[in-house]
């Protein structure tokens, strides 16, 4: 079993287990989801993660306990991983440098969709010289922007503002996007490849729960 920690709190099971279901359904493995507490808007600043890190860890030893045998910290900055590595023997696997590594693979140049000004500083170190362009959608500035369609429209339009840049890989900094279905939509009105990081951390992790 993958033991997903989300680091949006909410009540919503369906916001809650999504993750996981498009893990289930892609790679056809059983997963256990919960969310860190008190952050209503998750992790987007150097604040929220400062505060995120201790919770992220108290939440994966115990979802260690309970029989999880991969742990995925499901958001784009990667907070608590190497902090949860010192005290899990399990793999712990971060969406960030997960779909850095995923859209490196293609080999071009890669348009980063972001909720903040500033890469992710494990996305920028995984990408290297292939991070090409970065771009937020206006108006959009956590996650729970992105549960607005408004949100949605603004970020489809970043996309479209990447590929007419050159992007041919685009990725998300972002896992609220994931949230969203955003990567399907841009597929499907843009025609590009677009590395979604729920996709990727749920591909490593699926590795990982498979390698023995």
């Amino acid at each position: 079993m993958i033991g997903i920690i989300r680091v949006l709190t909410t009540s919503n099971p369906e916001i809650l287990g999504e993750h996981g279901v498009i893990i289930e359904e892609k790679y056809g493995v059983e997963t256990r989801s919960a969310c860190i507490p008190d952050q209503p808007h998750g992790v987007y600043d150097e604040e929220t993660e400062r505060i995120a890190v201790p919770k992220i860890v108290a939440l994966g030893k115990e979802l260690a306990a309970s029989g999880c045998r991969v742990l995925v910290v499901s958001c784009a900055d990667d907070p608590g991983v190497k902090e949860l590595r010192r005290h899990v023997s399990i793999p712990v696997i971060g969406a960030g440098s997960a779909t850095a590594f995923v859209a490196r693979g293609f080999g071009e140049p890669v348009g980063l969709l972001d909720i903040t000004s500033t890469p992710p500083k494990v996305m920028q170190e995984g990408l290297g010289e292939q991070l090409a362009w970065h771009t937020c959608p206006k108006g959009v500035t956590n996650t729970t922007d992105l549960l607005d369609p408004s949100g949605q429209l603004q970020a489809l339009l970043a996309a479209q503002s990447l590929v007419e840049k050159g992007a041919r890989t685009l990725a998300f900094a972002c896992t609220g996007y994931s949230t969203v279905g955003m990567a399907q939509l841009i597929r499907k009105e843009l025609g590009t490849t677009v590395i979604d990081p729920v996709e990727a951390e749920g591909l490593l992790a699926f590795y990982a729960l498979n390698r023995s």
